[in-house]
């Protein structure tokens, strides 16, 4: 059973800085696509960013040049750079796998993949 855990999220002002983690296990498999997905109070899912086995990653055009995703060597944990934050980046914060897919891997798919974690806050303050 794929497990996901999620944490790093918090509060911070306009132009800060978060680092999220997902720290996973249970995986079968190491030909995958992860990633990140958000989602804002009456608003729908939105991938934000995906990287797939080569390390090969995907943005969605609202975070590039802001956001950057990592996995660690063993592939157990993903990251999520967050800087230059702005309000508009307030939502609940997923981290989503698939070995259904394993690339390439668009980030606007992210919110399909079959395993996700129970999600962390990101709030940004103007």
């Amino acid at each position: 059973q794929v497990r996901l855990v999620e944490s790093g999220g918090g509060s911070v002002q306009a132009g800060g800085s978060l680092r999220l983690s997902c720290a996973g296990s249970g995986y079968t498999s190491r030909r995958r696509c992860m990633g990140w997905f958000r989602q804002a109070p009456g608003k729908e899912r939105e991938g934000v960013a995906s990287i797939d086995s080569a390390g090969n990653s995907d943005y969605a055009d609202s975070v590039k040049g802001r956001f950057a995703i990592s996995k660690d060597a063993a592939e157990n944990t993903l990251y999520l750079e967050m800087n230059t934050l702005k309000p508009g980046d307030t939502a609940m914060y997923y981290c989503a796998t698939t070995d259904l897919l394993i690339g390439p891997c668009p980030s606007d798919l992210v919110p399909r993949y079959n395993y996700r974690g129970q999600g962390t806050q990101v709030t940004v303050s103007s």
